[in-house]
């Protein structure tokens, strides 16, 4: 089991309470001898062949405004306990969130239940014993401590810029901490703790939206008003859009529009998928299918990402390169898949029993050191678009993609921005969207919508396929 250690002291931004009203108590992460000792009351409980603890706590705030006025503010505390057991190849989980002793009972003996319940799982492996991970640095005292008058004061600066400008802000910042312990009867140990803020807002006017969204472990590196002032001038830019052909143009993507594409790719490196014929890469392994210009990795150690150093299994997630110069070289593997396919696991599984097998869950694609506005500067005649929404594939053998533009998409003309147009839907193969592409920005942690974050760059891309105009 793990080993024993001191609770950390609460830093005294932790401690911090509003001035207004009462003092009530605060939300509270358990530290990591409070989930070790959950985690061994459940293996003294289990009498099965093996058993798996998982601990899950989280402790998460969320300011949400709309019409320039704050009109909501939350907090949610939670604690998850899900427990796995084996008995000669049969294997079930069941969960719960209370954490008494005839709770932990409960829960222990339903995993046992259904276990013996099911078939046995042909090739089930044991589970694994103790191992070493990389050491990452997600955890940040003054993100966790952070009070509603800290959101509500970068709030109330965001909302006096829309007053000041003519313009309506919504949006959300949120700011949270989480925490897990991942056991098992073989001696694996597993510990993780981040934290999070992300701030993100619109900026409305009559006839145009502007948009920006950021999110980090580190409180410090969010600078709501900075977010606000880009929305506000996406908006403005953006009175009176033009209507543009649909067709193929040259577009300049940014990076939260960037990840919301090749974010889709993500279970197609899997081996499961793979394996079972369902992945754009079938027969494409090792075949250049993107530019030469495009790398793409996965890597929980990069330090603009997010993530425990190791996969639901407890296994350490390796950094693997997906896609080298255009050519995809590697897929991610549970430990299952690996021995299926006759390879190594990297350490991508999620937690058992599952039908989904793997994914790299931490995307760094390589930018370039080309600027957005010189992006914009070199491109005769094209589409600036900030991001997409409502994305959904067509096509996933091919990957093509539809979905729509919104919140800041601009014409540009002879190097300018000279106007915002009206929106588009689009139908784009990604696979040829990343042969044709001409720049690239610094790659940064990109915050979108439609896909879990990313490290990506802005891109500018050639022939990009627009099929109609919408109505806004």
């Amino acid at each position: 089991m793990c080993p024993a250690r001191k609770s950390a002291r609460r830093s005294p931004a932790s401690r911090k309470q509003s001035v207004r009203g009462p003092a009530v108590a605060e939300p509270h992460l358990p530290s990591e001898t409070e989930l070790r000792r959950i985690a061994e009351r459940i293996l003294r409980l289990s009498d099965a062949d093996e058993t798996e603890v998982e601990v899950d706590a989280a402790v998460d705030a969320l300011t949400r405004f709309a019409n320039n006025t704050i009109h909501q503010n939350v907090a949610e505390q939670t604690l998850n306990v899900s427990v796995r057991t084996v008995f000669d190849g049969q294997t079930a989980r069941a969960t719960t969130n209370k954490t008494d002793d005839e709770s932990l009972r409960r829960v222990v003996a339903t995993s046992k239940t259904l276990a013996r319940s099911q078939p046995k799982t042909p090739g089930l492996l044991p589970m694994p014993g103790r191992q070493k991970y990389a050491a990452v640095q997600r955890y940040f005292p003054g993100t966790a401590g952070a009070t509603p008058d800290d959101r509500a004061r970068a709030v109330a600066a965001v909302v006096s810029r829309a007053e000041k400008n003519a313009q309506t802000a919504a949006g959300i910042f949120s700011t949270g901490a989480f925490a897990m312990l991942l056991a098992n009867s073989r001696g694996l140990c597993a510990t993780h703790r981040q934290t999070r803020a992300e701030f993100s807002v619109t900026m409305l006017e009559g006839d145009s939206s502007g948009w920006a969204k950021a999110n980090s472990p580190d409180l410090r590196q969010l600078d709501p008003e900075a977010l606000a002032a880009a929305a506000s001038e996406k908006s403005a830019a953006s009175r009176h859009p033009r209507e543009v052909e649909p067709g193929r143009w040259t577009v300049i993507l940014e990076p939260s529009a960037v990840q919301d594409l090749v974010g889709f790719l993500s279970y197609d490196f899997a081996g499961t998928a793979v394996l079972d014929q369902r992945s754009c890469f079938n027969k494409r392994i090792g075949k250049k299918v993107m530019g030469e210009n495009v790398t793409l990795r996965d890597d929980v150690t990069h330090p603009l990402q997010f993530g425990a150093p190791f996969d639901g299994e407890g296994v350490p997630r390796q950094k693997v390169l997906l896609v080298d110069r255009g050519v995809p070289k590697n897929l991610v593997y549970a430990r299952a898949t690996a021995k299926k396919m006759k390879t190594s696991t990297t350490g991508h599984g999620f937690p058992l029993p599952n039908d989904v097998g793997e994914a790299p869950l931490n995307l760094v694609l390589d930018g370039g050191n080309t600027s957005v506005p010189e992006m914009v500067a070199s491109t005769d005649r094209g589409i600036l678009l900030t991001r997409l929404w409502y994305i959904r594939e067509v096509d996933p053998y091919e990957k093509i993609l539809t979905g729509m533009t919104r919140d800041g998409s601009f014409l540009v003309e002879n190097g300018r921005i000279v106007a915002g147009i009206r929106n588009f839907r689009f139908n784009q193969n990604i696979l040829e969207m990343l042969s044709s592409v001409e720049q690239l920005s610094p790659a940064v942690r990109a915050a979108g919508e439609e896909s879990f974050e990313i490290v990506a760059p802005a891109m500018k891309i050639r022939d990009f396929h627009f099929t109609e105009v919408t109505k806004f």
